[in-house]
């Protein structure tokens, strides 16, 4: 960052730091200990949908790549698109199977950035449920490199914002939770957050 964008206010981009997503697990237990949050299996990377011969390439060589994996249990990934355009990579995973998911959303992410298409990245989520089945994700922002916690309420498009709030708080020393919370992005309809 040069003297003139200081003057002028400008701030260079956060880079993304992928491995912030192993840090999932650890906040898990944390999550778990002190809110009653279980992990669900259930995980998603959303885009930017891209139209093309290369990203088609990119999105079978990243389905093949987890379908492949022998540890997997339910059905294969899932690609799909909502109402507002972008797309989903669904991964489906067992409750006790945690890092294995973290490591597939970690490898989309991986494979779209090797090949050209980080900046249709959005963001990458954790879902995680308690007693009360309520759902909640863990969303990682790949562009800022941070996570926030999304609470939507089942079956409405509102969500429960005292428990996001407990939420960033209790996991503040586990994660780079985003300060900016007009970043914490309401991701109605996302994959696996409908229970």
């Amino acid at each position: 960052m040069g003297l003139l964008d200081i003057l002028l206010g400008r701030t260079k981009p956060v880079a993304p730091d992928l491995d912030q997503l192993f840090a999932l697990p650890s906040a898990a237990v944390t999550l778990q200990a002190a809110a009653g949050f279980t992990p669900t299996g259930d995980g998603a990377v959303c885009f930017a949908t891209v139209e093309g011969a290369a990203f088609e390439q990119t999105h079978r060589e990243v389905q093949a790549l987890l379908d492949a994996d022998a540890d997997r249990s339910g059905p294969p990934v899932e690609f799909t698109q909502d109402g507002y355009g972008y797309s989903w990579l669904f991964s489906r995973r067992t409750p006790d199977q945690l890092p294995q998911l973290v490591n597939d959303l970690h490898a989309v992410n991986s494979s779209m950035e090797v090949n050209g298409f980080g900046p249709q990245l959005l963001c990458s989520l954790a879902v995680f449920q308690d007693e009360r089945e309520r759902r909640l994700a863990l969303v990682y922002l790949y562009k800022r490199g941070t996570f926030y916690p999304l609470c939507t309420l089942s079956g409405q498009h509102k969500r429960d914002n005292a428990l996001e709030l407990q939420v960033a708080a209790l996991l503040d020393s586990d994660l780079h939770i985003e300060k900016d919370k007009a970043r914490w992005f309401p991701l109605w309809d996302a994959p696996g957050l409908i229970g």
